[in-house]
């Protein structure tokens, strides 16, 4: 039977969300690849429950995590039932609704009867009474944001979520539901966007700098985009690599100018005695609006290697001009 470490809380780097009452693990666990149908079950427990030995103690999901919608959810609830569940009250466990999960015209996107129901089913697959933080996973063009904020906000009324969030709402929609939260006294705390070196497209659009003004939080997902930012590519990038789509613009026009960035930010890192994974991550960090930084790993070495990039999260001027130069 697990028991989780005695000294799992010594080391962790814990960030708060504006200021709200929310706190998470400078770096969470993300259950968006390989945690599907066809994950090694021992493999993906084993993982969970060394990074909450490490002091990691938010998780986060979405309704259409798998591969196959439901299955990161159906593993998590597997762990969480078998292992997590004395430790409830210390876990942050979130989950979003917006892309597609079921058959049918409610099976995405953000109407009232798709964020109900996609919740509902997203705590009988986990098996919990309440999410920590419920995420409209992205913007809906065609429903009014104020339905979908007075939806949100009704489901922490119900008590099955406690936080509110958004991902991929760029400033504009970000504005303009923040404005709606606001008159309903909603918890909203923070946007969850892909954010790394090579993506800075929330800096050029504002979305950071309206989060920090009105004191919310930003938690980044794809800091390593999908592997460039590792040493895995550092030698050339197969035109065969399937990049996230909010990534995917990094080698539209080829390869060879993202290999030549990659690697000369792997310069960067090697000077600062990081892997460029490391620095990738620690850059994110040192910015005071970045909440919390969602990590993928499927194997404990994987996580024990990007908990190093806390060691060192602070950069001098000319390594952050340095880091520019490269990347804007």
């Amino acid at each position: 039977m697990y028991k989780a470490s005695d000294n799992r809380y010594d080391n962790v780097k814990v960030r708060r969300a504006g200021n709200s009452g929310l706190q998470l693990p400078a770096l969470s666990f993300g259950m968006w690849h390989s945690f599907g149908d066809d994950a090694n079950f021992k493999d993906s427990e084993a993982a969970i429950l060394a990074a909450f030995d490490r002091g990691i103690f938010s998780f986060d999901l979405a309704n259409n995590y798998g591969p196959g919608s439901g299955a990161a959810e159906r593993m998590f609830g597997q762990v969480y039932r078998a292992d997590l569940k004395p430790y409830r009250d210390e876990l942050i466990i979130t989950t979003k609704a917006g892309y597609h999960m079921w058959p049918g015209v409610y099976g995405s996107f953000s109407s009232k009867k798709t964020l109900v129901a996609a919740l509902d089913r997203s705590l009988k697959r986990m098996g919990l009474d309440y999410v920590d933080i419920y995420y409209s996973h992205r913007f809906d063009p065609n429903t009014s944001l104020e339905e979908t904020a007075e939806a949100l906000d009704g489901i922490v009324k119900s008590g099955k979520a406690l936080y509110i969030g958004i991902s991929n709402y760029y400033n504009q929609e970000e504005q303009e539901i923040m404005k709606y939260f606001k008159e309903l006294h909603t918890p909203f705390v923070v946007n969850q966007m892909s954010y790394n070196l090579l993506n800075r497209k929330i800096e050029d659009d504002g979305t950071i700098d309206s989060l920090a003004n009105a004191n919310k939080g930003l938690v980044a997902y794809g800091p390593l985009a999908e592997g460039l930012l590792t040493d895995k590519y550092l030698g050339g990038i197969p035109e065969s690599i399937h990049l996230h789509s909010t990534n995917d613009f990094l080698v539209k026009n080829g390869t060879d100018n993202a290999v030549k960035r990659i690697n000369a930010l792997n310069e960067i890192a090697k000077n600062r005695n990081q892997s460029l994974a490391q620095m990738s991550l620690a850059w994110l960090l040192n910015n005071p609006s970045v909440t919390s930084v969602i990590t993928g790993a499927s194997k404990v070495n994987h996580l024990e290697s990007n908990l190093k990039a806390l060691d060192n999260t602070d950069f001098t001027a000319d390594e952050l001009s340095a880091i520019d130069n490269v990347t804007k």
